[in-house]
């Protein structure tokens, strides 16, 4: 670990209860990666488990929190409407929205979060239990429901570009549709400003079989990065990590990173950013500015 990056195997994971929320959840406990004492300003992430018959009593942030679940199901109470969330389902629960979760199946569900930005250990970690509000019957995501407007469904196959064709999409096609496809890497945005997020970014990242790279570059916000699926080379501030589904690293502002996938088979993460990212200028790719330094050298020798 640096000050700038913070590199976590599944195997390290500790779990328990967050201070902030003692008292008012059964069956659930949390891995927290990123916080505060990992140098985070912008960033707060974890993992959730919730047990059969768990639940977080109602409450809201003064943070934007962001949810991916990856096992189970797990029922999310908004003041707009009660959501099942199954594995591949995300969402966005905006900054001071009264919420509660609640697990009603027979399977331990488990979930990703994020926070932006940073839970403060000194308020509390910016959370504030409320009254009760009314618990609706649950509806599953669906792309083309307005009361699910704030959430979506994200599986394996939509990172394959072959596969986006209209005729093979479940909703019509459009921007939320769009896959980015360079160098090997496929990416495919899940939460941003159009499912009315403010302060950060989630989504999927895939690199090919042996072919996806990217090389060092840093950005002007905080990134995390959950592995799914696969392995990864990963460098960070100039250390050397290897990577397996599980693992989960966080770059600072400033830290220098770049991934690799040495491995035959595909590699998948989930990664967030916060803040959001500016219109222009988010990348600043090392080699980018080591040619103009080189540039500028090879016109004074000129000279």
């Amino acid at each position: 670990m640096s000050p700038a990056h913070v590199v976590r195997t599944a195997a390290d994971a500790t779990w328990g209860v967050p201070p902030a929320l003692e008292g008012h959840a059964e069956g659930f406990r949390r891995w927290t990666v990123v916080d505060e004492a990992a140098g985070a300003v912008h960033t707060g992430f974890g993992i959730g488990e919730m047990e059969p018959g768990g639940r977080l009593d109602w409450h809201l942030h003064s943070y934007e929190e962001s949810l991916y679940v990856i096992d189970g199901e797990v029922v999310l109470h908004t003041s707009e409407a009660s959501v099942l969330l199954r594995p591949g389902d995300y969402g966005l629960i905006p900054l001071g929205q009264p919420h509660a979760l609640a697990n009603l199946g027979s399977e331990t569900a488990r979930w990703a979060a994020l926070s932006a930005p940073v839970p403060r250990a000194g308020h509390a970690g910016d959370t504030y239990f409320v009254s009760p509000l009314l618990e609706r019957d649950p509806v599953p995501v669906d792309a083309r429901d307005p009361r699910t407007r704030s959430f979506g469904n994200i599986e394996p196959e939509h990172m394959d570009p072959v596969k986006q064709s209209q005729e093979l999409l479940a909703a019509s096609a459009s921007m939320r549709t769009a896959l980015l496809v360079y160098s090997g890497i496929t990416v495919k945005m899940m939460i941003d400003s159009d499912l009315g997020a403010q302060l950060s970014t989630m989504f999927m990242v895939e690199y090919e079989a042996l072919k996806g790279v990217i090389g060092g570059h840093d950005h002007p916000l905080e990134e995390t990065y959950l592995i799914l699926d696969g392995e990864v080379d990963a460098t960070f501030d100039g250390r050397r990590y290897h990577m397996v589904a599980g693992d989960v690293a966080w770059a600072g502002v400033g830290c220098v990173h770049a991934f690799a996938n040495p491995a035959e088979v595909p590699v998948r993460w989930l990664e967030t950013q916060s803040p959001a990212p500016p219109a222009r200028h988010s990348y600043r790719f090392e080699r980018d500015w080591e040619y103009l330094r080189e540039t500028i050298g090879e016109a004074r020798e000129v000279r």
